[in-house]
C-alpha cells in the first residue's frame, strides 16, 4: 500500500489545531470589535462649556452656566500643606479658621448674620495642595457671595486674640481627628511613603506648631501665597460669565500678582518604600491597613488607565452589602467576602502635581487574621498585571465614567472640579473628551499600567489597631511579584 501523507494540521508543540488556533483569534477580535462597538456609543447630554479669562494682574476667572436659581462662586488657591516647611506646618489649615473670625469691614457677627440672612452656605478645606473657599448661594446674591469672598481673602483681621482663641478650637479638632481611624492611617500613609518631603507633613500640623504659631506668621504667610497668579474664581450655576469677570475685576483686582521671586522653593517629593504599624490592642474588631505603591501624578497620560484599575479592584462594606459581597464581580471583594477577612474594603487613587498614591484601604474582620487578608490583597492587585479581560475593561470604564458623571450633581460639585482642574491642569478637561480618552483604553493599556505600578514595586504600609499578626515588611513586599515558569 501506498503511504499517505496527511496535512500538518497543529502548529508544532502547540498541541492545538491550526483550525482551533483560528477560531480563537477569530473570537478574540470579535470580542475586541464587540467592545470598541458598544463603549463607542456611550450616550452623554450636552455639557456647558467651561469660560475662562485672565485677569491683567494674572487672576483667573472660570464659570459654567447651568439652569437654576442657585449658584456657587468659590475662590481656588494654589497652596496647601506641601507649601509649608516644618516651622509653620499647619497655617494653611490654621488660616482657613481664621479668615471667618472677621474682617475690616465686617465683625463675626455681622459677617454670620448677613450669610444667614441671604440663606447662602459659606465654607472652606484645606488640602495638602490647595485650599478653597466657597459661598452658595441663590442666582440673586452672586455679587453679594463674591464681595464677601474678596473681604474674607484680602481684609481678614488675623488678630493675635483671634489666634488664641482658635489654637484651643483647632486643638480640639486634633484630639477629634485622632479619634477617626481612615484618618490617622492615611496620614501616616503619607509620612512613611514619602518619608522628609512635602507630602509627608499632615495638613492639620503638629500640635508643636499650632501651640507656637503667630499672627505674624500667618500675615506673612497669606501674603507670600495668596498672590492673583496662583488663585482661580470660579461659578458655577446661575451666574453667566461676563458677570462674574466683571465682579471679578472690581472685588479682586487688588490683589497681588506674580511677585519677581517665588515665595517657596519647590521640593519634589520622593516615595519611599517603609512602614508603620500602631499597635493598640484596645481597639475592638480587627486591624486598620492601608497599602500603596506610588502611583501617577494629575497630568500622567496612564492616569485614567489607572482609575480604571481601582474600579476593577472594586470595593464594599460588609454592613451596608449584607452578604452580596460574595455575589461581585470583583474577585478580590468576592474572596474577602467568601472568607470573612475583611469588614470593609476601598481602593484609592490619590493624584498630585508630580507623585500619587494607589492602593488599597481595609478594616479587618473580628477574625483579625491578616495574613490571609493581606495575601489576597497583593494577590488579586498583581493578578491585574496579567489578566485583565475585555469585559473588565468595559465594566470598569463604565464605573468611572459613571463616578465623573456623578460627582458633577450640583453647583458646588462643578465648582470644585473647574477649580481642581484649573490648578492642576491649567484647564478644564471637558466630559466628553475624559469619556473618550477613557474608551481609547484597552486590556492591554491596563495590564501594562498594573505592571508599571504594581509589578514588583516598592510599597508604603500603614496599620493601627490589632496588627500583631501582620506580616513583616519584607513577606509583604515579596507578595508584589510572582514566580512565573
Amino acid at each position: 500500500l501506498g503511504s499517505v501523507v496527511k496535512p500538518r494540521t497543529s502548529c508544532p508543540g502547540s498541541g492545538r489545531s491550526l483550525q482551533d488556533q483560528l477560531q480563537a483569534a477569530m473570537l478574540r477580535q470579535s470580542h475586541a470589535l464587540a467592545r470598541r462597538g458598544a463603549r463607542s456609543f456611550s450616550s452623554l447630554g450636552m455639557q456647558a462649556p467651561t469660560s475662562v479669562t485672565t485677569l491683567p494682574n494674572g487672576l483667573r476667572v472660570a464659570t459654567e452656566t447651568m439652569p437654576g436659581k442657585t449658584a456657587t462662586v468659590g475662590v481656588w488657591v494654589d497652596t496647601g500643606s506641601r507649601f509649608e516647611d516644618e516651622k509653620n506646618n499647619g497655617v494653611a489649615h490654621f488660616l482657613e479658621h481664621l479668615i471667618f473670625k472677621g474682617t475690616q469691614q465686617r465683625s463675626q457677627h455681622e459677617l454670620e448674620v448677613e450669610v444667614e440672612n441671604m440663606g447662602a452656605h459659606l465654607n472652606a478645606y484645606t488640602s495638602r495642595e490647595q485650599t478653597v473657599y466657597y459661598a452658595k448661594s441663590f442666582a440673586s446674591d452672586v455679587a453679594k457671595s463674591t464681595e464677601l469672598l474678596a473681604d474674607l481673602l484680602s481684609g481678614s483681621k488675623l488678630s493675635p486674640d483671634a489666634v488664641e482663641r482658635e489654637r484651643d478650637v483647632i486643638l480640639r479638632e486634633m484630639e477629634e481627628v485622632e479619634g477617626q481611624m481612615e484618618e490617622v492611617v492615611f496620614d501616616r500613609l503619607h509620612e512613611v511613603a514619602f518619608r522628609g518631603t512635602p507630602l509627608a507633613r499632615t495638613i492639620l500640623g503638629p500640635k508643636e506648631v499650632i501651640g507656637s504659631i503667630t499672627a505674624e506668621e500667618i500675615r506673612e504667610y497669606v501674603s507670600s501665597h495668596y498672590t492673583a497668579d496662583r488663585m482661580v474664581v470660579v461659578g458655577a450655576g446661575g451666574v453667566t460669565h461676563n458677570q462674574l469677570v466683571s465682579l471679578a475685576e472690581k472685588n479682586f483686582s487688588g490683589f497681588k500678582g506674580k511677585p519677581a521671586k517665588a515665595p517657596f522653593t519647590w521640593e519634589p517629593s520622593i516615595f519611599t518604600g517603609s512602614e508603620v504599624r500602631v499597635h493598640d490592642d484596645s481597639m475592638e474588631g480587627g486591624a486598620h491597613v492601608a497599602i500603596a505603591f506610588e502611583g501617577l501624578a494629575w497630568n500622567d497620560p496612564d492616569i485614567y488607565a489607572l482609575q480604571m484599575l481601582g474600579a476593577l479592584l472594586g470595593s464594599f462594606d460588609a454592613k451596608t452589602a449584607r452578604g452580596a459581597g460574595v455575589h461581585s464581580p470583583s474577585k478580590l471583594v468576592h474572596d474577602l467576602a467568601r472568607d470573612d477577612l475583611a469588614i470593609s474594603m476601598v481602593p484609592f487613587c490619590t493624584c498630585y502635581t508630580d507623585t500619587g498614591l494607589f492602593g488599597v484601604y481595609a478594616v479587618a474582620s473580628e477574625k483579625n487574621e491578616l495574613d490571609d487578608m493581606t495575601l489576597i490583597l497583593l494577590e488579586e492587585m498583581v493578578r491585574l498585571c496579567f489578566t485583565v479581560s475585555d469585559e473588565d475593561c468595559t465594566r470598569a470604564g463604565t464605573a468611572l465614567k459613571s463616578n465623573l458623571a456623578m460627582a458633577l450633581d450640583g453647583t458646588s460639585h462643578v465648582a470644585e472640579d473647574i477649580g481642581r482642574q484649573l490648578i492642576t491642569y491649567g484647564r478644564r478637561i471637558p466630559l466628553q473628551e475624559a469619556y473618550q480618552r477613557i474608551d481609547e483604553v484597552t486590556p492591554d493599556d491596563l495590564m501594562r499600567v498594573a505592571n508599571r505600578v504594581i509589578w514588583d514595586q516598592e510599597i508604603a504600609v500603614a496599620a493601627l489597631g490589632q496588627v500583631k499578626y501582620l506580616p513583616d515588611y519584607n513577606k509583604l513586599r515579596g507578595r508584589t511579584w510572582w514566580n512565573i515558569y
